[in-house]
């Protein structure tokens, strides 16, 4: 195991703080997702993540980040357009998250996105991304959620 996994939770939430920075930089820039994951990887702050997890599911993300617009869009009430680039960041990652990770339990995946946003999106934006991924929960999680009422 590798010193970066060894970490365990703090260094996957590292990896998810890094994630939500490339998103961000990937909208705002319009970088590729390989030219994002070799800047990242020359990054002091990558030595602290959970390397195997950032270098899996950011570029996955990234990759597939118009289907997943796709998806949050029916979870969100306006434009797409008009989110907080931080805040679909985090969107992105919560939504791949509850999809396609379903070893993470989706409490964890919603409270790891509302820590992002508290640390990093506007001031109200923690409350839209819980809103917003506990619908997205709803769908993709249907019968882990049931079972937790």
């Amino acid at each position: 195991m590798s010193k970066a996994t060894s970490k365990g939770a703090g260094a996957r939430t590292r990896a998810r703080e890094l994630m939500v920075q490339a998103l961000y930089q990937k909208q705002i820039a319009g970088h590729t997702t390989s030219e994002l994951v070799a800047q990242f990887h020359e990054q002091a702050a990558y030595e602290r993540v959970d390397q195997a997890y950032f270098d899996e599911q950011f570029p996955a993300i990234s990759n597939s980040q118009d289907e997943l617009e796709k998806k949050i869009d029916v979870l969100i009430d306006r434009p797409l357009e008009q989110l907080d680039p931080v805040e679909l960041a985090i969107l992105l990652i919560g939504v791949y998250e509850l999809e396609s990770r379903i070893e993470i339990p989706y409490r964890v995946v919603i409270n790891e996105a509302v820590n992002l946003a508290k640390r990093f999106a506007s001031i109200e934006g923690h409350k839209y991304v819980n809103a917003c991924l506990d619908l997205a929960a709803k769908t993709f999680r249907e019968i882990e959620t049931q079972a937790r009422r």
